[in-house]
């Protein structure tokens, strides 16, 4: 850990165990880890007798603390960013920071790690050569027009949402493109009570209202099917005499 690094340390999403050997020697080493939530990643240092400062960087602070933490880096101190669960900058806190560190010409070193949309695409069935994140939706202002320009997706497409809004978001869907389009549910990926339900659009939303969903969600879509048109006729027919 010589040259001046910021370390993107990934985190398990349910299981500890999930956490790797790199990730715990990193967050041994370093002067301070920057947290989304320090009560949670407290609870995590505490588990692995981990005594590294901990510091707040969220969403709602990350502006007004990128200059002063890439002074920080600058003067060689160690640090490490982490999310409340997964790899951070994914859905979470840190594209600032990690842009901040591009410009000032400062080691970026992200750590491969838990996330929860690769083991969500995988178990969904679904095509996984060729997909899109799509990550959280907006919650009112553009969300229509977002899943209108999404309806003509050929690739595999991954989201986040969370359990309140399920049944409304696969409605959404089902309306807007087809109903039969094939998807899948996975919650609580990698915790005790993970589960993942497979169907199209219209049995998910009726199975989630009828069984109301908790903990984290990763809903997969499958895109649009184009029909291919037949290259020229089948049979050639010889020209009546």
């Amino acid at each position: 850990m010589e040259e001046t690094t910021l370390y993107i340390v990934p985190t398990p999403i349910g299981n500890l165990e999930d956490i790797t050997a790199r990730a715990l020697r990193i967050l041994n080493e370093v002067d301070t880890i920057l947290a989304e939530d320090t009560r949670n990643t407290g609870k995590l240092l505490k588990h692995f007798e981990i005594k590294s400062n901990l510091q707040s960087h969220h969403a709602f602070n990350e502006h007004k603390t990128v200059e002063g933490l890439i002074k920080r880096l600058k003067s060689g101190e160690k640090i490490a960013l982490v999310s409340d669960a997964g790899t951070p900058v994914i859905s979470d806190p840190g594209y600032m920071l990690v842009r901040a560190c591009g410009e000032a010409d400062i080691r970026v070193e992200t750590l491969p790690g838990a996330t929860a949309f690769v083991p969500a695409l995988v178990n969904s069935g679904l095509p996984a050569d060729r997909f899109t994140f799509e990550g959280f939706l907006p919650h009112k202002k553009g969300r229509q027009t977002k899943i209108q320009e999404l309806a003509e997706e050929q690739r595999t497409m991954i989201f986040y949402e969370s359990p309140h809004r399920l049944v409304k978001f696969l409605e959404q869907l089902s309306t807007a493109w087809e109903p039969d389009r094939k998807a899948s549910v996975s919650r609580e990926l990698s915790k005790l009570h993970e589960d993942t339900k497979r169907g199209t659009l219209e049995e998910l939303a009726q199975h989630y209202t009828e069984v109301p969903p908790k903990g984290e969600i990763v809903v997969v879509v499958e895109g649009k099917k184009i029909e291919k048109k037949p290259k020229g006729n089948k049979y050639k027919y010889k020209d009546e005499a």
